[in-house]
């Protein structure tokens, strides 16, 4: 081997054990700082959130005036029907922020526990936390450590979850990652021929969540950042749990298992031998192939700039209907009734407002740590922010992204398995946040 290919060896080596290494530790190393105890990606917003200090709520304000204008800009909102409701949702979420900002509007609507509340616990941490949190998910997933831990995944992939093993990194980056990250690459390789549409349709569903960056906020919000690596593996293992008991029933089992029309089929390749040998040697391509840190970390910090953009408006408008509507119509009461059993066979404390909060995840991810926020009961909040990340499934975004790729799940689909996957989550994560943290 020649000096330059040992060297370049070397570097390559490198960058995978420190760039990784770094990701490691800023999502999943809590450190303590001050009075608080946390990961370093935490502390690091809040010093940020301090540095900006007046000046936050108005840089939010213009991320979320740029997430309105955008689509009617670049002319997105005319792509489908969908997309223009979610254009005008836009609209919603600006002028609601505007109220917050200007200290305008009737005081039941600008109470402590509504407006205000999505704008300053919520738009402000997701607008920091999601660009910050991408440049340090470039580490995590750009050099090789997804693809390593990939191919040692494989031989379970297929008997537990029924898609191949070369699904595993996108399992795995899908959970990691955005639900937007894992739907465009699950798209990509379906319409490519390596996925079938069940296959795809499991994948997007079933290992797709809000990334670990949100998670960050649930936790903040639900308090539960002193547990975090507690709520994060419980988050990991209900939710791949669910997923390995819902491909084998309705509707999931019975979408069909045909490759992407005009897509040539790609067989999956059977990894032998030596299967540490083979991760190395993945990620060792996956090394060759990533991109100078500094443009790693500039394209992803650009990138969640962009999905900050699109996902506080959605907040800002979905939210604020979601609890205006919790705060002061039956909708949810009544709807929460059909998880209360569940609710309640688990032992939580107070079964209906836990099965309350369940029942507004359907309309945005964040709704239930919203409702459950005030709760005492630290196994409750455990199990509420479980359940709304295992759920997957809510209208104010990952809805209208499944819709926008070729991947075979219809709006009923997704709602079914919504239904399917609360309960199930909340059946698997109560007994089991009892035995971590409520004996």
């Amino acid at each position: 081997m020649s000096d330059n290919a040992t060297a370049s060896k070397a570097a390559g080596t490198w960058r995978l054990v420190v760039y990784s290494g770094i990701g490691i530790f800023m999502f999943f190393v809590p450190v303590t700082f001050g009075d608080r105890n946390a990961i370093p990606l935490d502390h690091l917003v809040t010093l940020l959130q301090a540095g900006l200090g007046p000046a936050l709520p108005y840089v939010i304000w213009l991320v979320i005036a740029a997430g309105t204008v955008v689509p009617f800009v670049t002319g997105t909102w005319r792509h489908s029907g969908v997309k223009l409701v979610f254009a005008l949702l836009n609209i919603v979420g600006l002028v609601v922020a505007s109220m917050v900002i200007l200290d305008v509007g009737p005081a039941w609507f600008m109470g402590d526990d509504l407006a205000p509340f999505l704008f300053n616990a919520v738009a402000v941490n997701v607008g920091l936390l999601v660009p910050v949190g991408a440049v340090f998910l470039a580490m995590l997933v750009g050099y090789g450590l997804m693809e390593f831990v990939g191919v040692l995944l494989q031989r379970v992939m297929r008997p537990v979850w029924r898609v191949p093993g070369r699904s595993a990194v996108d399992a795995a980056a899908s959970f990691v990652g955005s639900y937007s990250l894992g739907l465009l690459i699950t798209d990509r390789v379906y319409q490519s021929g390596r996925y079938t549409g069940r296959e795809a349709a499991i994948i997007a569903i079933g290992f797709s969540t809000v990334s670990v960056t949100f998670m960050v906020v649930i936790a903040n919000t639900l308090d539960l950042m002193g547990i975090w690596l507690t709520y994060f593996f419980l988050t990991f293992l209900v939710t791949y749990a669910v997923t390995a008991i819902l491909v084998r029933v309705p509707p999931l089992s019975r979408i069909p298992d045909d490759h992407f029309p005009g897509a040539t089929p790609q067989p999956e390749e059977e990894v032998t031998g030596n299967r540490v040998g083979h991760a190395w040697r993945e990620a060792r391509k996956a090394l060759v192939a990533a991109p100078s840190l500094p443009r790693n970390v500039w394209v992803n910090f650009v990138d969640g700039v962009r999905m900050s953009m699109s996902i506080l408006p959605s907040i800002m408008s979905v939210g604020t209907i979601g609890l205006v509507v919790a705060h002061s119509t039956p909708v949810f009461d009544l709807l929460a009734y059909v998880f209360v059993p569940f609710t309640w066979v688990v032992g939580l404390s107070d079964p209906m407002l836990a099965a309350k909060a369940l029942s507004v995840g359907i309309a945005e991810v964040f709704l239930p740590a919203t409702v459950a926020a005030g709760s005492e009961d630290l196994v409750l909040r455990l199990v509420v922010g479980v359940v709304s990340v295992s759920s997957i499934v809510f209208f104010s975004a990952l809805v209208p992204c499944v819709l926008a790729t070729r991947i075979p799940l219809t709006v009923g689909q997704l709602v079914v398995i919504w239904f399917q996957r609360v309960i199930l989550s909340t059946l698997i994560a109560g007994p089991l946040a009892y035995l971590l943290v409520g004996l």
